[in-house]
């Protein structure tokens, strides 16, 4: 019987593409083209248009120069919103990520209403953001905390970024073997020596992961930064502007930028967060 199926699966194999073997790998390989035209295709759109010198954002390609570029580069309302933006997601990573790293420590103990406060840390996801923009608004308007950067905005991009720093750091301290822990206990290690010379270490490229990834997260945040916002605006309000008013030319130069800078921070936090992984399945500092 057995062999009946093996000469069964080589016969579907060796069949030709008629077989219901090259049927399959035909649907799944026009399936993944499908996938990667409808995700990529857009991004290499505003890369073509962003390279072109017409003063009209589209098609046709007049020339192609890095006018746009420059143009992006000397324009002081755009460098400023970048500046904001890259202020803004700073602080709002490090707060999310040393917030998130406390919470994790925490977890590793036993308390009554752990599952509650594990759910209550992950209520900010389930939101939509514009009901979450709209609750800050008003919550920080009863208050009377005038808008601004550094305040509102942050506390907005704070409650974002944390429930996603939360979750990545989570994974890499609930594994962790605390056989090491307790060796160092058994040595006379204080609490503070045994987190900073074993814990530390191990999940610091952790720590870094997150970081970068709250970093992108507050970057890119728009819907909840646009009803907390002052008179100072960040890239994607920058951009929301040059859309409502006119289709900025130097509009897709910016995108490009914005996508090489959140795409750059996403991908070292991915290496990181691998190198996290391995560190935590060796249990020991490199």
């Amino acid at each position: 019987m057995t062999n009946r199926l093996k000469s069964m699966d080589r016969s579907d194999s060796e069949g030709g593409w008629h077989s219901p073997y090259y049927a399959y790998r035909l649907l799944l390989l026009v399936y993944v083209i499908t996938i990667y035209t409808i995700l990529y295709t857009p991004l290499v759109m505003i890369a073509v248009l962003s390279f072109n010198t017409s003063e009209i954002t589209g098609f046709p390609i007049k020339g192609f120069s890095l006018i746009w570029y420059k143009a992006v580069v000397s324009d002081p309302a755009l460098l400023a919103s970048f500046i904001n933006s890259l202020g803004v997601a700073t602080l709002a990573a490090t707060i999310s990520t040393t917030l998130a790293l406390l919470l994790c420590l925490g977890f590793r103990h036993s308390f009554r209403g752990k599952e509650a406060v594990f759910n209550l840390i992950l209520v900010p996801i389930i939101i939509p953001g514009i009901i979450g923009g709209i609750a800050l608004l008003i919550f920080f308007g009863y208050l009377g905390i005038r808008s601004s950067l550094y305040t509102t905005v942050l506390a907005a991009h704070v409650n974002w970024a944390l429930p996603f720093a939360f979750l990545t750091l989570y994974p890499r301290l609930h594994g962790f073997d605390k056989t090491l822990e307790e060796a160092a206990m058994d040595l006379g290690a204080s609490s503070w020596q045994i987190f900073s010379r074993i814990v530390l270490p191990i999940v610091r490229p952790g720590i870094i992961a997150t970081f970068l990834f709250s970093f992108t997260l507050s970057f890119d945040e728009f819907i909840r930064t646009i009803f907390l916002t002052g008179f100072d605006r960040t890239v994607p309000i920058q951009l929301w502007s040059m859309i409502v008013d006119e289709i900025s030319p130097e509009l897709p130069a910016m995108a490009v930028i914005i996508i090489l800078v959140s795409a750059a921070s996403a991908l070292v936090g991915f290496a990181f967060s691998a190198r996290a992984t391995r560190r935590a399945g060796q249990g020991a500092p490199e």
